[in-house]
């Protein structure tokens, strides 16, 4: 049996990890196992790998034969994957930002990633809102991240973000983590949540429309809608689309907010930007 990637007993010791990237590598092998096992329990007939660092979770992902794309920012990280992986006939290296790089179009993903606490919300936001075709997400947030995706009305956790996942996916918190479970050892904890698509998810103009009511709405939490809406949407607009003025955005629940949205792109498009719908 041919066995990928050059022998290294400890590649994240061949990598320095830098803030300017939110680097904080995984060395929990539990969590390595839970978080490939998810992955992988996909049909998907691709694999999207986020972040892969010095490729702790890429070499027992290629072990599966799906082809992967891995996608890191880090120079040094694309090297080290490069030098490991490289001949690999199912590894492909993109080196660049995850909230723009160019994806391949086709088949659909099973996304995995242990994302930079740094960028962590833009690149959620953009598997959740730009058509990139997937059947489930195995993803790794700080803490607070985490609860914020699985907060409900009327808690400090729930927002836009709470919302927005919550509409697209079934979410399951897999395993929480220490500090002690990465180096370095950040100075909070970690969490690891699987997404599942939703058969009835909001389409993708609406899931933008939607993100661009929610930051209105919530831009000011301890507002009301009406304060938070003053000179754009009177009163009457805000009720005749399901919103009480009078109310504030955090005790609202996801479906009510997906009517509602609805009910602007029918009959007040113009608070939209035109690159929304």
């Amino acid at each position: 049996m041919v066995r990928w990637g050059v022998p290294d007993p400890s590649p994240i010791a061949r990598l320095r990890p830098k803030k300017a990237f939110g680097q904080n590598f995984l060395v929990n092998e539990g969590a390595i196992a839970t978080i490939v096992g998810a992955a992988l329990a996909s049909g998907a007939p691709r694999l999207l790998e986020i972040g892969p660092g010095p490729g702790v979770l890429t070499e027992r992902l290629l072990a599966d034969g799906r082809p992967l794309w891995a996608v890191d920012l880090d120079p040094e990280a694309c090297e080290l994957l490069h030098t490991r992986f490289g001949t690999h006939p199912q590894f492909h290296l993109l080196q660049g930002d995850a909230v723009r790089v160019p994806l391949p179009e086709g088949e659909s993903w099973s996304v995995i990633g242990n994302l930079p606490y740094n960028a962590a919300t833009p690149i959620l936001a953009r598997l959740l809102t730009e058509g990139i075709a997937w059947e489930r997400m195995v993803l790794m947030f700080q803490l607070e991240v985490a609860q914020k995706l699985m907060g409900v009305p009327g808690t400090k956790a729930y927002g836009p973000l709470s919302v927005l996942a919550q509409l697209c996916a079934r979410l399951t918190r897999l395993v929480k983590l220490g500090p002690g479970s990465f180096r370095p050892a950040p100075k909070v904890d970690s969490a690891v949540v699987l997404f599942e698509p939703r058969a009835d998810a909001p389409s993708l103009p609406e899931r933008r429309a939607l993100l661009q009511v929610l930051h209105r709405s919530f831009a000011h939490r301890r507002k009301t809608l009406a304060n938070n809406w003053q000179g754009d949407l009177p009163a009457e607009a805000l009720a005749s689309v399901g919103l009480a003025s009078a109310l504030r955005a955090e005790v609202i629940a996801p479906p009510v907010w997906l009517d509602a949205t609805r009910q602007l792109i029918l009959h007040h498009p113009e608070v939209f930007p035109s690159s929304c719908l």
